[in-house]
């Protein structure tokens, strides 16, 4: 390599360049070293500022030429960047902060760290990666599989053997892999789409990071398979009004997700939630009130009159022939409106 190098300096003095740029970033891979020692290596032979962030932690690192921690940034410092791409997702990004234009070499220094900085991250942190093969996670989730090939498929996951798993059923239009990096920040996470669903699978999972529109259904269960099975009823019982559920707060509800669908259609109480569902108004007005338990809260919850909603909640409790200002009524309404919900999945 050394002797190409001298051979093409003679010849193309940029080329040389590269080559030497090709050579120092195999060197500093050959030695195995992490995400911060490159990241102070490139800015080194940059002369500038150069740092890498990781998506699925949020953890950054920056350092000067001189190999010390750089202060904090200015606004648009980034002057160029690079994603860096591991298992076909992108984990993270590296990038230089010059005061002055780009130089020649900078978008090769770029590529050539963020390769290095997945390669380290590989080898130093697998399980910060999110998106993973849907086969191994069907593997780890299904019932009545082999155990030892189950406690494999963790281990390829990056988990421990020895840690318990938790299990979310996620519906989102956001990228699967980016809810997965936010629900679970700083913590192993594994992610993947199995049988039309979206599989989350981490050491522990924050209820409150789930993005806007998106819903979750949060196992309980230790074992993966388990806390799976869970994890899609709570799935079943979310609603606008509660669009997290975990498994654990069901109680004695989570009984209502095996009352057979046809069951449920026939019961006279569920098919008044039918008919109700046609006005979306009282709809929503029924579900407050169940879920708050008052007129005056529902009222609140929905920014009108007081009064106006208990002329609402008499009309609606005469319309499914129930009282619902009665404790007895309000909880037969709402296991219909449960069921209703569960059938319409």
């Amino acid at each position: 390599m050394d002797a190409l190098v001298v051979r093409l300096s003679q010849l193309d003095t940029e080329a040389a360049g590269a080559l030497r740029l090709v050579a120092f970033y195999d060197t500093l891979m050959r030695r195995r070293v992490d995400l911060p020692a490159l990241a102070r290596a490139s800015a080194g032979v940059a002369e500038c500022v150069a740092g890498a962030q990781l998506h699925g932690t949020g953890s950054v690192v920056r350092f000067a030429p001189n190999g010390r921690e750089a202060p904090d940034p200015v606004p648009a410092a980034r002057s160029t960047v690079c994603p860096v791409i591991l298992d076909e997702e992108e984990v993270g990004t590296v990038w230089l902060e010059r005061e002055d234009a780009p130089r020649a070499l900078d978008e090769l220094l770029l590529d050539r760290f963020a390769l290095a900085a997945a390669a380290a991250l590989e080898r130093h942190g697998p399980a910060r990666t999110t998106m993973a093969d849907p086969a191994l996670v069907e593997l780890v989730i299904s019932h009545g599989g082999d155990e030892a090939a189950r406690a494999r498929a963790l281990r390829l996951l990056g988990f421990a053997a020895d840690v318990p798993v938790r299990v979310a059923a996620v519906r989102t239009r956001e990228p699967l892999d980016r809810v997965g990096a936010q629900v679970c920040s700083g913590r192993p996470v594994k992610a993947a789409t199995v049988g039309g669903v979206g599989v989350l699978l981490a050491g522990a999972v924050d209820a409150a990071r789930f993005p806007e529109g998106a819903r979750a259904g949060i196992g309980a269960a230790d074992g993966p398979a388990e806390s799976w099975r869970q994890a899609r009823t709570a799935l079943r019982f979310t609603t606008p009004l509660r669009p997290v559920v975990h498994h654990r707060d069901l109680g004695v509800l989570a009984l209502l997700a095996e009352v057979p669908p046809d069951a449920a259609r026939a019961a006279p109480d569920v098919a008044a939630i039918g008919r109700l569902a046609a006005a979306p108004e009282d709809l929503e007005t029924l579900e407050v009130y169940c879920a708050v338990g008052s007129v005056r809260r529902t009222a609140e919850r929905l920014h009108l009159h007081h009064s106006s909603v208990a002329r609402r909640i008499e009309r609606i409790g005469g319309d499914l022939g129930v009282d619902l200002t009665d404790p007895a009524g309000s909880t037969r309404a709402g296991m219909a409106l449960a069921l209703w919900r569960l059938l319409d999945g």
